[in-house]
């Protein structure tokens, strides 16, 4: 069975909002301060070199913000609304 455009199973990576990864770093923080000192080295790791990503990808984020500044257009080409004149548009048949 194939995947569609968009499903989780396509490997792609999770698009999260400036506020979800500012939580998500106050989760890893916390997470962090609260390993017992036997916890595994490679987990401790690579929690901290999330955090590290995370805290690179925030100090980005304003610069990436005034490079795709600009008038953006959330609708392609066409695809606006209808016009007013016209036939009016058939239902469709089941």
């Amino acid at each position: 069975m194939r995947a569609f455009h968009g499903q989780m199973s396509d490997n792609q990576p999770i698009r999260r909002t400036h506020a979800e990864k500012q939580k998500q770093l106050r989760d890893l923080r916390e997470t962090l301060a609260t390993m017992k000192s036997h916890t595994a080295p490679t987990l401790r790791e690579s929690v901290q070199k999330r955090i590290r990503q995370l805290e690179a990808e925030l100090a980005a984020a304003p610069v990436l913000k005034e490079s795709n500044a600009g008038p953006r257009n959330p609708r392609p080409e066409g695809r606006g609304p209808r016009p007013t004149g016209g036939t009016p548009r058939r239902p469709r048949s089941i």
